[in-house]
């Protein structure tokens, strides 16, 4: 980054449980980008699935992160308070045309072969209900199916500048930006989002990479800055798949029903991103040896003494 630009990196989990060993390792990274460069790291809790987002996750969440040294301050956001500005954003697009009503059920998205070519993203539009009639319209309606409300685009492709996986070409589709019960999609809150909280840096993991140019397609949309890019390589299982419960220990309450401290945690989480340092209290202790450049460039697989014994159930 610009040596001119206050780096502000962000963290934003969804307090639907509690953080896993993934979760954390991203948060130490997000906090170390920052506080290296003299920036801060702002919290928001990305609340929009309002069946699990619970208020004593969100405590526990922050408890977990300051187990580790990390602390915010007190302006932190949820996106269940930002509802009425999101649909806003969206009135503001549907009066240029340039959102559609879409009556696909999820069945229908999958089923579909009509997807942009190119580099897919998971859930990618076929533009089923791009160009329906008005008769079209109001037969769906008069069936019962509230619309969701999808962007319009020309399956654009961008070129994600990643700081990690370097330039990865991304191909849009015609997002959700408002589903059909009136929650606003993560897509639209998360851009809005960092340019109100005026994020200049990401750092995320790398399964939302390729979906990175909706973000970057939205952001020049409705005229914000486009923040610099660090998706982190996924922390995973000994099957090297996604981090899950039954991979053993993978919260600090597993690891510390396992004998394992927040010390010997970070230790090992140090080594996963390439640092040497030893006998850490915190993670200000990794601070002058943190290198995004030795960052590996694969998956993290838990330690072994962290994994589910194969008798385990």
């Amino acid at each position: 980054m610009g040596k001119n630009v206050h780096v502000i990196d962000r963290f934003a989990p969804s307090p639907t449980g509690p953080l896993h060993v993934g979760n954390l390792r991203t948060a130490v990274i997000a906090w170390l980008c920052a506080h290296q460069q003299d920036g801060e790291l702002l919290l928001r809790f990305e609340d929009l699935d309002r069946a699990n987002s619970k208020p004593e996750h969100e405590v526990r969440q922050v408890n977990e992160l300051a187990q580790l040294g990390i602390t915010f301050g007190s302006n932190v956001i949820r996106q269940s308070e930002r509802f009425d500005l999101y649909r806003e954003i969206v009135e503001g697009l549907r009066q240029q045309d340039l959102v559609y009503p879409c009556y696909c059920t999820r069945r229908e998205i999958l089923e579909s072969t009509q997807a942009p070519h190119g580099p897919a993203i998971e859930g990618a539009y076929a533009g089923t209900c791009r160009n329906l009639s008005a008769r079209d319209r109001s037969e769906r309606e008069q069936s019962g199916r509230p619309p969701a409300w999808r962007l319009r685009t020309n399956n654009e492709e961008y070129l994600v500048d990643d700081v990690i996986a370097g330039p990865t070409p991304t191909v849009i589709d015609d997002m959700v930006l408002l589903r059909n019960d009136g929650v606003p999609a993560y897509n639209l809150a998360v851009v809005v989002d960092d340019a109100a909280q005026g994020v200049t840096q990401i750092v995320r993991g790398d399964d939302l990479l390729l979906g990175t140019g909706r973000h970057i397609h939205l952001q020049k949309l409705l005229g914000y800055p486009t923040p610099q890019y660090v998706h982190v390589p996924l922390v995973v299982g000994p099957d090297q798949e996604r981090l899950a419960k039954r991979h053993g220990a993978v919260t600090l309450e597993d690891l510390g029903q396992r004998g394992i401290g927040t010390q010997e945690f970070l230790g090992e989480l140090a080594r996963s991103i390439g640092s040497v340092v030893e006998r850490l209290k915190d993670v200000a202790d990794l601070l002058d040896d943190f290198n995004l450049d030795r960052l590996p460039r694969s998956p993290w697989t838990i330690p072994s003494h962290w994994q589910t014994d194969h008798h385990d159930n």
